[in-house]
């Protein structure tokens, strides 16, 4: 049992933090809750997509501004503390970024597990939120390590025999998944379509998405009042969100807002009873001391 409430997510690159469940950790920040992000990677390979940051010198130090980008976002979603874990962007499948020897695809299993174990027994969260096992949408490399490493993290934290180096063990209560929510998807394109606009979810792949069943949900959080936070954290991004991208930005401000505010989780491992659940609070059934 911890003194204070903590949750701590784990995502990829910056930006990451930003697209998923970014007015969650605004709203447990806004809280009390002690909110930390594990960010694996620096983004050096994030291709520039607001073409007002497509510069050769931007691109030269990508690393640099992908750094202060974060400390940006973070800021303004209200983590109060951001730990890198310290790879290299890993590229997407079968670039040679893959094969570069600091990057995240190919650090030691166990080496990046310490790591965020190290993390896990220092702040003490009681839930971790992270990414799914089901990524075939998207299946970055770097993605599918984030997911690997907190499963195997979140047992090993509590087993005393594991990385006796990283602190005294800790067991956080949950993990969970972040979940794409396919029906706020539905609601926006519907929107877009309403008043007469090209939905960004008319492409191909997009369409697939939202054809697909969706991915199982456990968890819903009530983010009303936190609509702001998304937009104004990916805004922070600059080289890497275009703000006048449609996807993110194209709605009417009032329109999007007449839209359930809503974030989806899956929760995966549960500590403090079964995992087929319904919630409205990841910190459902947690105590402090």
């Amino acid at each position: 049992m911890a003194d204070r409430r903590c949750l701590l997510t784990v995502h990829a690159h910056p930006d990451d933090e930003s697209s998923k469940g970014p007015a969650t950790v605004a709203r447990y920040h806004d809280q009390g809750v002690h909110t930390v992000l594990v960010c694996c990677t620096g983004g050096e390979e994030g291709d520039i997509l607001n073409p007002a940051m497509d510069r050769p010198e931007v691109k030269a130090t990508m690393a640099e501004h992908r750094r202060r980008e974060l400390e940006a976002a973070t800021s303004i979603i209200g983590y109060d503390e951001v730990v890198m874990l310290g790879y290299r962007d890993s590229g997407m499948p079968g670039s040679e970024a893959n094969q570069h020897p600091d990057s995240f695809a190919m650090a030691p299993l166990d080496e990046a597990v310490g790591r965020l174990v190290e993390v896990i027994r220092r702040v003490r969260p009681q839930v971790i939120v992270t990414y799914p096992d089901e990524q075939s949408r998207y299946p970055h490399p770097d993605h599918l390590r984030v997911h690997e490493i907190s499963v195997l993290a979140f047992d090993a934290a509590a087993d005393p025999s594991a990385y006796p180096q990283a602190g005294p063990p800790f067991a956080p209560a949950k993990l969970y998944y972040t979940v794409w929510s396919v029906s706020r998807m539905r609601a926006i394109h519907e929107k877009f379509l309403e008043l007469g606009l090209e939905s960004p979810y008319s492409g191909e792949r997009l369409a697939r998405m939202l054809e697909a069943p969706p991915p199982p949900v456990t968890t819903v959080i009530d983010v009303t009042g936190y609509e702001h936070i998304r937009p104004d954290a990916l805004r922070a991004h600059a080289t890497q969100v275009d703000p006048t991208s449609r996807m993110w930005f194209g709605l009417p401000p009032e329109v999007e807002k007449a839209i359930p505010s809503t974030e989806e989780y899956q929760l995966a491992r549960n500590r403090l009873g079964p995992v087929e659940v319904e919630e409205d609070d990841l910190f459902a059934g947690v105590r402090v001391s």
